[in-house]
């Protein structure tokens, strides 16, 4: 009878006690029904055979295969998987350790239509502790084209592996991250286990320590990119950034379809950088000055005590580019945001606060590039304060509602090993402050709730999209300066959230694209106590900078 799972190791030259663990890691797993398949590359050391034969002898689950010549690794990966009969594959380096319960908690997440699974990993240090884990998001395919979040541990559909060719040559390094592309391409559910399952082992060769060791691995990873972006019907360029392991896809417009921004405003002025704006006239002039995209209309909700001069300076900026739409009503930004949406007469709608600056010339081009992408409705931007801090980059509902990273530095890549600032990926919500989305997507759900005048309408926006079966991303490329509430004052009001959590209880408590192991009412991917080996926490950020975190009126 085959074993039920296929544990696949490639072995060249190891450390001895390194590759003893790992065979040991192997052979103490909980669930017994597996069989680990070692190829040796051609290793130089005469011990790696006695080892691997020693190994073999002492349990018949143990197949060894030695490759009479240094193939590399995904010649060696494609001999272990030719031997295979298990169901599933699973991918284990010759170096790292798996958690006794590892591939029981796999397997039992692995439903009858579920072809891909992966797990959170951690790092084993040279002094034999664990640390930095890397607690992933549910699955998220932008994501994965921007950084091989998954990585490791990694168990897949035998057939569906066979299916898509298994490994590719010319792809070392990166071969990984070209096969989890090409299985979720098709795969019919791709889950995720969210525990550390997966020990990933920190030596002086290794890209964990520094990725200078592998720069040719990152340069496979475009090409591996590039490839998956021609097969799913992407027309894009894909470039390495500077965060190594990270790529940045620039999708190619076939066409610019009329964007509509629609700014609600009451014609404020104050002082930024210590000069004077009227800010409404000022976010216009910015997209006008900068934008490297044209076709744009503008829609001012204007309240009816916008002071004139200002009315009249937008329209010898914009001419008949300008749409001024009077709103004589209490302030209600849902409800001025849906009047603009009607008047609007583009196909895409920019929602944009009257106290924003463009950073990015290509901000424009970027979003409209994701809304056109299928399954996309909204895209959203990244927002920094005056002072060059982040203000938004993305939502996350965890246990509340709050801007991941908010007050980070705004060239900061966010928290590490994943790297959040630093990718394109989809979250839960974006803020309306700016963000586009499609128009008829917009009154398809029914725009901004009115019963959310000041707060949360956004969240309740993002959360129907996601209901309707609609992705949302989050780009770092594409940035405003957000001088947040300068136009209005803050206020926090409690039906509000009470209006949210009864309507969205569940989904506010339950991020996709978080973790359950990180720490509740906290925005910066900071875990809960004792969840890994990692020294403890002795420290938590005050209640004030938790609660400057939490999302409120723009």
């Amino acid at each position: 009878m085959s074993p039920r799972i296929s544990v696949l190791t490639t072995v060249f030259d190891p450390e001895p006690d390194h590759l003893a663990a790992c065979l040991r890691s192997v052979g103490r797993q909980e669930f017994t029904d597996w069989e680990h398949i070692l190829v040796d590359d051609a290793s130089t050391r005469p011990w790696v055979h006695e080892m691997l034969s020693a190994a073999e002898a002492a349990d018949p689950r143990v197949r060894v295969v030695e490759r009479s010549e240094n193939g590399g690794i995904v010649a060696a990966s494609n001999d272990a998987l030719a031997l295979a009969r298990g169901e599933w594959i699973a991918l284990l380096d010759h170096d790292d350790e798996l958690d006794p319960s590892a591939l029981g908690a796999m397997l039992a997440a692995c439903a009858d239509d579920t072809d891909v699974a992966y797990s959170d990993h951690d790092l084993l240090r040279v002094d034999g502790r664990y640390a930095s884990p890397s607690y992933k998001p549910d699955f998220s395919p932008e994501r994965l084209r921007s950084q091989n979040y998954i990585t490791h541990f990694l168990v897949a559909r035998r057939s569906l592996v066979d299916e898509v060719g298994g490994f590719r040559q010319g792809y070392d390094g990166a071969q990984d991250h070209d096969l989890v592309l090409r299985l979720t391409e098709r795969a019919r559910h791709v889950a995720h286990v969210p525990l550390v399952l997966y020990h990933w082992r920190q030596s002086p060769a290794s890209v964990t320590s520094s990725s200078d060791n592998k720069r040719w691995a990152f340069e496979a990873g475009v090409r591996a990119v590039a490839d998956h972006c021609n097969r799913v019907g992407i027309d894009a360029a894909v470039e390495m950034t500077a965060e190594d392991g990270c790529y940045r896809v620039i999708r190619q417009l076939g066409a610019e379809p009329l964007v509509s921004v629609v700014i609600p405003t009451r014609g404020t002025s104050g002082r930024v950088w210590g000069a004077s704006r009227a800010f409404v006239v000022d976010a216009v002039r910015s997209l006008l000055e900068r934008s490297t995209y044209h076709h744009l209309e503008f829609v001012v909700v204007y309240d009816t005590a916008t002071p004139v001069p200002v009315l009249q300076a937008l329209d010898r900026l914009l001419g008949d580019r300008l749409v001024l739409v009077g709103y004589d009503r209490p302030f209600n930004f849902s409800e001025k945001m849906n009047i603009g949406a009607l008047r609007a007469t583009g196909e895409l709608l920019l929602l944009l606060n009257d106290d924003t600056e463009l950073i990015e010339p290509t901000s424009v081009a970027t979003l409209v590039s994701h809304v056109m992408t299928d399954g996309v409705a909204m895209a959203g931007a990244k927002l920094l304060f005056a002072d060059g801090t982040l203000q938004h980059g993305g939502h996350v509902y965890h246990h509340d509602l709050m801007h991941i990273c908010f007050g980070w530095g705004g060239d900061s890549p966010g928290p590490w090993p994943l790297r959040p600032l630093a990718v394109e990926r989809e979250c839960s919500g974006v803020t309306a402050a700016a963000a586009m989305v499609e128009r008829s997507t917009f009154l398809d759900v029914g725009g901004f709730a009115e019963e959310l005048p000041l707060n949360y309408n956004d969240v309740d926006f993002c959360l129907k999209l996601r209901a309707a079966g609609h992705r949302i991303v989050w780009t770092p490329w594409a940035s405003w300066y957000h001088f947040e509430s300068r136009t209005r004052q803050s206020v926090l009001r409690p039906e509000e959230y009470e209006f949210i959590n009864a309507r969205w209880h569940r989904e506010i408590n339950h991020d996709p694209y978080y973790n359950p192991n990180l720490e509740p009412g906290h925005h910066d991917w900071l875990e809960r106590p004792f969840r890994s080996g990692a020294p403890p926490v002795l420290t938590r950020p005050n209640v004030v900078s938790r609660v400057a975190g939490k999302l409120r009126a723009r």
